[in-house]
């Protein structure tokens, strides 16, 4: 049988999946639930938006209308490099835990583009 060359990508199922048990632990991580909690007005409504960001991020659906940067910028002075790091060791486990390898790969990479991505926008200024 013939692999395509999207076989290592998540599914739409997949993801409608993966990122409510994600932010599950996000929101009882002692380091990262208080920011998040506090961000976070309507939780369903935001893990639609997230499931609709990360489709089109990795799927190009164009389900995403938003700006990241914007957002993450107005809780910069909350959040700390640290909490990425955080973010992601709880991202690589959820991941594993949930899907296919290759999709796990697939959406690890991804989360650490975007992270150093986020990472730089909030921290790095020229003199």
């Amino acid at each position: 049988m013939a692999v395509s060359r999207d076989d290592h990508l998540p599914t739409e199922a997949e993801l409608a999946r993966l990122v409510p048990a994600f932010y599950a632990r996000v929101r009882s991580d002692p380091m990262l639930a208080p920011v998040f909690n506090a961000a976070v007005d309507d939780w369903d409504q935001h893990l639609e938006r997230l499931v609709s960001f990360w489709s089109s991020v990795l799927l190009s659906s164009g389900k995403y209308k938003g700006n990241p940067v914007a957002i993450h910028g107005a809780l910069e002075p909350k959040i700390t490099p640290e909490m990425f790091d955080r973010w992601l060791e709880l991202w690589d486990e959820t991941t594993d835990a949930l899907l296919p390898r290759l999709h796990a790969c697939a959406l690890q990479r991804k989360a650490r583009l975007i992270a150093e991505s986020l990472k730089l926008s909030l921290y790095f200024r020229l003199p």
